[in-house]
C-alpha cells in the first residue's frame, strides 16, 4: 500500500505540536515531554494558571472568600490535573516547572517526535494520593495569593 501511496503522492499528515500554555508552535524534535503529574506537581505553573486574565476573577473572589471563585478554582484544577495525555511544552514554558529533569523531558520528546506522537513516558514522577492532595490545595487555595491586590 506504501507504493501505491507514493506513487499516488499521499503522504502521512506532517505531526505538529503546539505547547499548551503559549499555544505557540513547535518546531518538529523541540520541546519538552512531561506527564500531567510532573505539570501539576508545579506551584509556578498553579500561580501562573490562576492569575492568566480568565482566571483572575475567581481568584479575586476567592481570595474575598466567595464560594464561587472556590469552585471555580477547582474545576479549573480537575481540568488539567485529568489530561491523559503527555504535555508538549515550549522552550519558554520549560522553566515553570521547577522539578522536572529537563534532559529526561527533552529526550521524552524527541521519543515523542520519533514516533509520530504516539508516545507516552513512563509515569515518571507520578503522585502519591498525599502529594496530590498538597499541589491540589495549592493550586485551589494558595496559587496567585503574591499576584493579586485585594481592595
Amino acid at each position: 500500500m506504501a507504493f501505491f501511496d507514493k506513487l499516488l503522492g499521499k503522504k502521512k499528515p506532517e505531526l505538529k505540536a503546539r505547547c499548551p500554555i503559549t499555544r505557540e508552535p513547535i518546531e518538529s524534535g523541540f520541546g519538552y515531554l512531561l506527564t500531567t503529574s510532573q505539570v501539576i506537581a508545579s506551584k509556578k505553573y498553579w500561580d501562573m494558571i490562576m492569575t492568566e486574565p480568565e482566571t483572575l476573577s475567581y481568584t479575586v473572589s476567592h481570595f474575598k472568600n466567595v464560594a464561587s471563585g472556590t469552585q471555580m478554582r477547582t474545576m479549573i484544577f480537575d481540568k488539567y490535573s485529568s489530561i491523559d495525555k503527555p504535555w508538549m511544552i515550549s522552550d519558554s514554558c520549560i522553566n515553570l516547572f521547577e522539578n522536572v529533569d529537563k534532559k529526561q523531558a527533552r529526550e521524552n520528546a524527541k521519543k515523542w517526535w520519533d514516533n509520530g506522537g504516539q508516545y507516552t513516558p513512563e509515569q515518571a514522577g507520578s503522585l502519591d494520593d498525599q502529594a496530590f492532595q498538597g499541589f491540589k490545595d495549592y493550586a485551589i487555595l494558595e496559587a496567585g495569593r503574591s499576584r493579586i491586590v485585594l481592595q
